[in-house]
């Protein structure tokens, strides 16, 4: 009988592997107003799932939606700039 183990350093992590790293915490930095923004039309959304929206509601909703493309706007624009080499 032949047995199937998987190997055990693939399958653990490493103790680095818990933390994340300077990389990975500089780009949420970076996200952060894109990730708030979010959070905020998510929140407009769930206000209104168990009733029908009123015009606050509404205007909530429309307002979250512009705030989360003007922050992806910036993030792509940054990104942009930082890639062709110019001044962010």
């Amino acid at each position: 009988m032949k047995h199937i183990v998987a190997l055990q350093a693939a399958v653990t992590a490493t103790a680095s592997d818990g933390e994340p790293t300077a990389a990975e915490l500089d780009a949420i930095e970076r996200e952060m107003p894109v990730i708030q923004a979010e959070v905020e039309l998510l929140d407009a959304l769930i206000m209104v799932l168990d009733r029908a929206p009123s015009q606050l509601d509404t205007r909530r909703i429309r307002r979250a939606r512009r705030r989360v493309l003007a922050a992806r706007r910036e993030l792509t624009n940054k990104a942009a700039t930082e890639l062709a080499g110019g001044a962010a």
